[in-house]
């Protein structure tokens, strides 16, 4: 199972490295691509190295999870880069698991994906959207293949019901959570 996690300037951190990490000791494939440069820096001042250079070479047969996180102006960087959208649809459209928290769900739409699906995000970043796009409000939101979350406290758990989703044996992701102290 490869994940990649889209990195631009002014991306949310926690949003970023707690999948990053959770994926990682699920020994699933965790590459983190830096859309604005090969050094990202979060929306906090925290550098990031990234794993690769982000280019419009990277398509969605390379991989299984297209994953964006929120922070501003993180999400608007990738909401304005056409190579970041035709990704995203091209993700989509081939059934791979496509996901965004917080406010990177404007992502999503600009992609022209989120239309009649379930979406969730940070509220108030939907005014960033070029177009309509309703939250529910919940922390978290599968519709098919499209995942989303609202913000940073559900990072961790939209990570699992990614991972879930991309058929982690429930067996691992309890170990995990319980490990880290998610179970009793």
């Amino acid at each position: 199972m490869k994940a990649v996690i889209l990195l631009a300037d002014g991306f949310e951190e926690i949003e970023a490295l707690a999948p990053a990490d959770i994926w990682r000791r699920l020994n699933m494939d965790v590459v983190l691509a830096g859309v604005t440069g090969e050094t990202v820096t979060g929306s906090h001042g925290i550098p990031v190295k990234t794993d690769i250079r982000f280019s419009s070479a990277l398509k969605a047969g390379s991989f299984d999870i297209l994953y964006c996180p929120g922070g501003l102006p993180g999400a608007t960087n990738l909401r304005d880069n056409p190579d970041v959208i035709r990704l995203v649809q091209e993700s989509f459209r081939s059934g791979k698991i496509t996901a965004a928290i917080c406010a990177a769900p404007i992502v999503l739409e600009k992609a022209g994906i989120t239309a009649g699906k379930k979406v969730t995000g940070y509220p108030g970043s939907e005014q960033l959207a070029a177009g309509p796009l309703a939250y529910t409000g919940n922390r978290t939101e599968a519709d098919e293949n499209l995942l989303t979350g609202i913000g940073p406290g559900a990072a961790m758990e939209l990570a699992f019901s990614i991972a879930e989703k991309a058929g982690v044996p429930a067996s691992d992701l309890a170990k995990l959570k319980q490990g880290m102290f998610l179970l009793p």
